[in-house]
């Protein structure tokens, strides 16, 4: 990443008094550009260096809804509709705790706005205050040192500079992001989490970028980031490398699915695969193996497929063009599990990634399958959607994903159906809630029982570390495999996952434990699962056993029972 250091934005001239519904449209699309450059940045900077980073998508993705949604509005509408609008498809937008919170934002920043044709410094301050009210509202525990900080410390800011006389909207815009810049610096005095870890807290960061965005449409900065990706505040971390691709035959909506084949006289692979990274997600580039090449296959998924092509045209010559859009893809194949369904009394929607734990799930009665899990959070749209066409009025709502909670929430008041969520935080939290389900109760117990299940399993995960750090006083080296267990963290690290397997495992099975379920991933061989299986059932002499998953991302998912 760029330093920025301690400078800070530079103050116009020409003082902006305020903004109509035109320019301030203008402003967020503009600071929405800028965050979708500064993704690949954001998206590294997780915590525990597992190759899963979803929050600059997340926020990305959440902001294009809401900014498509303005656009259907007229230049001349006043600034109270535009962020109305910005709001609903914030809302229906939303992904992840990130998207969440940033819709949430929205909707207080539009609650203050009501009525208004303009906006001005003190509405300005008074609308970030009540964004920051909603956001930290909308959730039973905040946490200080993320990006709920960032707005409260923004909404202050403004505040004090909109009460001194002779302010304008410019002033008080300035002294938000300011203070956002300066607070996402001190997240990591805020986290110890993240200052053991040397990052500082991502959706933090994401925000600061959004705000100086939006804030360059006013000033005069908004061609700086053209191209390269903005400024961000400093933080040393080694890129995040590209996760390895699901295999899942659904691929999770994310602009266009673009497929081409490039013929060049000598084409570098790893400089091919590195330009391609920053311009979208689940990235293949396919060369047989080599590190040049005179044909590469590429499949990438990406907002902006004529610049893919551009970029690619230089390079050499291109074929068998593919471009699909995914939203479309998606829908279609939602409306086909529908088409195969009776009428149930109680519907099951749950969201998977990956074919083996497709097939387990619908093995166990889950109705509907919405695909998507770690950096491929389905919004509120997508899952309201599986609802609304799940064939009953009683729908159980199992997220299966700590960061897919809280957008789960979201569908409750939004559909006109029974929605209870049961909040599954894991892959095997959502298998045991399945477990318990009882066709003989309603909805309602259903959902109590299946809470109630979710104590009754230990969920570890096994990825390769993306990036050197330390972590509960363990150093990790990049490349390195290492354990985390549900919300208590890294519990092994090691070079073979063999070792992993059984050192976690070590820390979590107990006298009790029953089961052992090994969930092999989209990148390990059916030999190397077989001989992880064999030793964990050797070590423990209890049942283990072994499912092809096939889920990107994590080696292994590990169920203790």
């Amino acid at each position: 990443m760029t330093q920025r250091g301690n400078t800070t934005p530079p103050m116009s001239e020409t003082k902006v008094q305020f903004a109509d519904g035109k320019a301030f449209r203008k402003m967020f699309s503009i600071g929405t550009r800028w965050l979708e450059r500064a993704v690949p940045q954001i998206n590294a900077i997780n915590v525990f260096p597992v190759p899963d980073g979803d929050t600059g998508t997340n926020m990305l993705l959440t902001m294009r809804s809401a900014v498509e949604e303005a656009d259907t509005h007229n230049n001349g509408e006043a600034v109270g509709l535009i962020a109305r609008s910005m709001a609903y498809g914030a809302l229906m937008g939303a992904r992840g705790n990130s998207g969440v919170i940033l819709s949430q934002f929205w909707r207080g920043f539009a609650d203050a706005l009501e009525g208004r044709e303009t906006l001005d410094g003190p509405t300005l301050a008074d609308a970030l205050s009540n964004a920051t009210a909603t956001a930290y509202g909308g959730l039973v525990h905040p946490v200080e040192g993320t990006i709920l900080t960032v707005l409260r410390c923004a909404a202050e800011a403004a505040t004090a500079t909109a009460q001194q006389e002779n302010t304008s909207l410019l002033d008080v815009f300035e002294s938000a992001v300011r203070a956002a810049r300066d607070t996402v610096a001190l997240t990591p005095e805020l986290l110890p989490v993240l200052k053991e870890a040397g990052v500082v807290d991502a959706g933090a960061q994401g925000l600061y970028v959004l705000l100086d965005g939006a804030l360059s449409s006013l000033n005069g900065r908004e061609q700086e980031p053209t191209t390269s990706a903005p400024e961000l505040v400093a933080v040393q971390i080694e890129p995040l490398h590209e996760a390895a691709p699901t295999t899942t035959q659904v691929e999770v909506p994310y602009g266009y699915c673009t497929n081409f084949v490039l013929q060049g006289k000598t084409l570098d692979v790893e400089k091919l695969s590195h330009k391609l990274r920053s311009k979208g997600q689940s990235l293949v580039v396919s060369a047989n193996g080599t590190s040049e090449a005179t044909i590469v296959r590429v499949h990438l998924h990406t907002f902006k497929p004529g610049e893919v092509l551009n970029f690619a045209g230089r390079m050499g010559t291109l074929h068998q063009i593919e471009i699909h859009n995914m939203d479309d893809q998606y829908e279609e194949f939602i409306k086909v599990q529908r088409s195969k369904l009776p009428q149930v009394d109680t519907a099951i929607v749950t969201i998977a990634s990956g074919d083996g734990l497709f097939d387990v799930f619908n093995s166990l009665g889950a109705t509907i399958v919405v695909p998507g899990g770690q950096t491929m959070n389905p919004s509120v749209r997508q899952i309201l959607q599986a609802v609304d066409l799940a064939p009953s009025d009683h729908v159980l709502l199992l997220p299966n994903n700590k960061n897919i909670v809280l957008t789960a929430g979201q569908v409750v008041s939004l559909s006109k159906k029974h929605v209870h969520v049961v909040p599954t935080r894991t892959i095997p939290q959502g298998i045991a809630a399945l477990l318990a389900f009882n066709y003989d109760l309603g909805a309602e117990e259903n959902a109590s029982a299946m809470t109630e299940a979710l104590e009754s399993v230990s969920t570890i995960e096994i990825a390769r570390a993306v990036r050197k750090t330390e972590i509960n006083g363990t150093r990790i080296r990049k490349g390195q495999f290492i354990a985390i267990q549900n919300d208590k963290g890294l519990i092994a690290a090691g070079d073979e996952v063999a070792d992993v397997v059984l050192d976690s495992l070590d820390r979590v099975v107990t006298a009790e434990a029953e089961l052992v379920t090994l969930y092999w991933g989209a990148e390990v061989d059916s030999l190397t699962a077989q001989s992880v299986r064999d030793r964990t059932h050797e070590r423990y002499g209890i049942e283990v056993e072994l499912v092809n998953g096939g889920q990107p991302h994590y080696d292994f998912i590990i169920s203790v029972e």
